[in-house]
Parts: C-alpha cells; sequence; structure tokens
C-alpha cells in the first residue's frame, strides 16, 4: 500500500497492510533545529512515516472584507513579539493581541470583552469559501499523502470546534463560568460561530480533501465536565460532523488533554476517527486498551504515542518497546493510526526513525 492508501484503510476501519505511523502538525521549529530546515515532505519521506499533506485556503469577497478589515500593529515588548490585531467593523473595532515565541504563539488579550459583541460578529463576522483549487491542486500534486484540512477556526486565532473557537475569543475560565451565569448567551454565541463553519462547509463541493479536523483541548476533560461536553458542546459540533460527512469528507474529532470519561460521547458525534489518546505521562488520561475496548469498533484511533519520553532522551529500543505497546492495546482489527499524541518541538530524528521503521515491522495476521 501506499501512505495515503494505509492511513484511508485504519480511518475507514480497515486492515491495511501492516500498523499505519504519521504525526500530527509538524513545527517550524522542529524543522529548523533538527532537520536543517527540511520541509514537512521531504520530513516523512526521510523519516519513512505514512505522509499527510496539510492545506487550507480560506476565500473571502471585496465585500465582505470591506466590513471585517484586519489590521496588525506591533507592540514593543521585552520578551516576546507582540502583535495587536484589530477588526475594523461599521460598529466598532474590537482586538486581539497575541505573542510569540521561536515555539509556538498564544492569546495575551481575547477580543471578546463586552457579551454585547457577539451581535457585532453575528453581523459582520464573513463566511469565508473553501479554495477548490488550492485544495485539488494539492491532491493532485501530493497523490500519495493524506489530504487533511480544518474546519475553519475564528479569524487570526482560534480552533476548529464551536466551544474551542469560542474559548479562543472569549477566554476558557471565563466561558466555563458563564456556562453556569448565563447559559443562553454561551448558546447565542456557539451559534453564531457554527453558522460561519456551516457555510464554509456548503462550499465544499469538489474539494478533494480527504479528512477535516473538528473540535480541540478545551473540550477535554482536562478542561470541562463530561456535563458541559454534552450541554454545550456536542449539541453544535454534531451537525458540523453531519455537514462535512454529506460533501463526501471524513471528520477527525481533536481532544488533546482528558477524553476517557467521554469517549462514547465524541464517537456518538458521529466522526470517523478520534485523537489524540494522550498518555497519562503527557498529561492525559489515555488507557489505550481500554480505548480500543470501548470505541475501537465505531471509529479509527489516531496517536496514543508518548513523544515527550521516547522521541528525547531514551534508546531506540525503547522507542521500538513503546510501538509495540501501542500496537498490542490498540492495533488489533485495524482502525488504529500510531501518532504522537499532537505536535512536538524537540525531538531525536534517529527515534523518529526507529518509530517508523518499527511500525513497518508490525504486521496485521
Amino acid at each position: 500500500m501506499t501512505g495515503r492508501e494505509r492511513l484511508l484503510a485504519a480511518l475507514d476501519r480497515k486492515c491495511p497492510d501492516r500498523l499505519p505511523a504519521t504525526t500530527h502538525h509538524l513545527m517550524d521549529y522542529f524543522l529548523n533545529t533538527y532537520m536543517g530546515g527540511t520541509d514537512k515532505q521531504t520530513f516523512f519521506r526521510e523519516m519513512g512515516l505514512d505522509p499527510i499533506f496539510w492545506v487550507d485556503d480560506l476565500i473571502y469577497t471585496e465585500e465582505q472584507q470591506e466590513n471585517w478589515r484586519i489590521e496588525k500593529e506591533e507592540l514593543s515588548d521585552p520578551q516576546y513579539r507582540t502583535i495587536r490585531y484589530t477588526i475594523h467593523t461599521p460598529v466598532k473595532p474590537l482586538t486581539m493581541v497575541l505573542q510569540y515565541n521561536q515555539y509556538t504563539q498564544w492569546l495575551k488579550e481575547h477580543l471578546l470583552k463586552d457579551k454585547k459583541d457577539i451581535e457585532i460578529l453575528a453581523r459582520y463576522m464573513p463566511s469565508p469559501r473553501a479554495g477548490r483549487e488550492t485544495v485539488n491542486r494539492a491532491a493532485s500534486e501530493h497523490p500519495d499523502c493524506l489530504i487533511r484540512g480544518t474546519v475553519p477556526c475564528f479569524d487570526i486565532f482560534g480552533q476548529p470546534g464551536c466551544w474551542q473557537d469560542l474559548a479562543c475569543i472569549y477566554g476558557i475560565q471565563d466561558l466555563i463560568m458563564e456556562t453556569f451565569d448565563d447559559p443562553e448567551w454561551v448558546k447565542e454565541a456557539l451559534q453564531i460561530l457554527q453558522k460561519r463553519k456551516l457555510d464554509y462547509i456548503d462550499t465544499l463541493d469538489g474539494c478533494k480533501y480527504d479528512i477535516l479536523e473538528l473540535g480541540g483541548g478545551d473540550a477535554s476533560t482536562t478542561v470541562i465536565s463530561p456535563a458541559i461536553f454534552d450541554e454545550f458542546v456536542a449539541p453544535f459540533d454534531a451537525p458540523v460532523v453531519s455537514a462535512v460527512q454529506k460533501k463526501g469528507i471524513r471528520v477527525v474529532y481533536h481532544t488533546c488533554g482528558g477524553m476517557m470519561p467521554i469517549l462514547e460521547n465524541i464517537a456518538d458525534l458521529g466522526v470517523n476517527a478520534m485523537e489524540t489518546f494522550t498518555p497519562v505521562n503527557m498529561g492525559g488520561d489515555t488507557n489505550l486498551a481500554e480505548a480500543k475496548q470501548r470505541i475501537g469498533s465505531r471509529v479509527c484511533m489516531i496517536g496514543g504515542f508518548d513523544q515527550f519520553h521516547y522521541f528525547t532522551g531514551c534508546t531506540p529500543e525503547d522507542t521500538r518497546k513503546m510501538v509495540r505497546q501501542c500496537f498490542e492495546e490498540a492495533g488489533e482489527g485495524g482502525g488504529f493510526i500510531l501518532s504522537p499524541s499532537d505536535h512536538f518541538f524537540d525531538a531525536d530524528p534517529e527515534l523518529i526513525r526507529a518509530f517508523a521503521d518499527e511500525a513497518a515491522r508490525c504486521i496485521y495476521k
């Protein structure tokens, strides 16, 4: 099988020729620091991993941009690169401040400072259409790669799930409190963000995506309770899942963090795959064998590998043993893609090669 065929077989809960092995988003820091600045596709080829090509292209009309004009301003900061983003609307400007280091980025100032500002989002926040030509060109140029994208996040900074998107622009602690103090406002805001995602999905006809990502870590039980998930996450993400699948595209639900209390709840969304099955030693709660027993017949499982302890500071044999352990716990019957549980920054390329090579030796009987 090609890498793409192997990944697709697992996503459809079938047995490929051997255990698929890949990785989540590749960070520029890792590629520049440990791989000499190589591109992502060269990384997959050199490591012997099953390749993924991530592509997103959002297209806006000039009229949409007139009422939602984004301006960047560099701010002085002694430690981090800091940028204020101002969204100019016909009502008033909305601002968001992000900071950056060599590894990643994070929010210093959330967008929504007044709950009434969701009315501005409802009226002026544009719904993009999918860049079909860009996606299909990627599929044509990378026929051996899984073509993967995301359901659109909020402009500037966000994540694919409705709850996760709102957490990014309002703040997760305040958002959790609002589920008790003003639950109707939370649901109204979620519907506004959901509409933008559904509008985009309506334009996916003819896009040769293999899979789109939904969800986010703020929907994990490391952050929220199963009750909040059932009331404020599932009802808004489930229609998004269904809409994507009606376009002939698979959906993977990303929940970095705690998953075990809501495994069935996530599977009930109707998704094709779930990730990241973060191990206990990385701050998650996953028992791979138990997860396989509970939901392995319903969804493809992606992840489960402890990249913090087995991509650095150990021997290749240690890495190989962990690959075998993951395969023994979750590989039976197919429907499992071995992958680090989310992205990584520091890693020894020789250990990644051992990871890929051992996965290639995990053959289905």
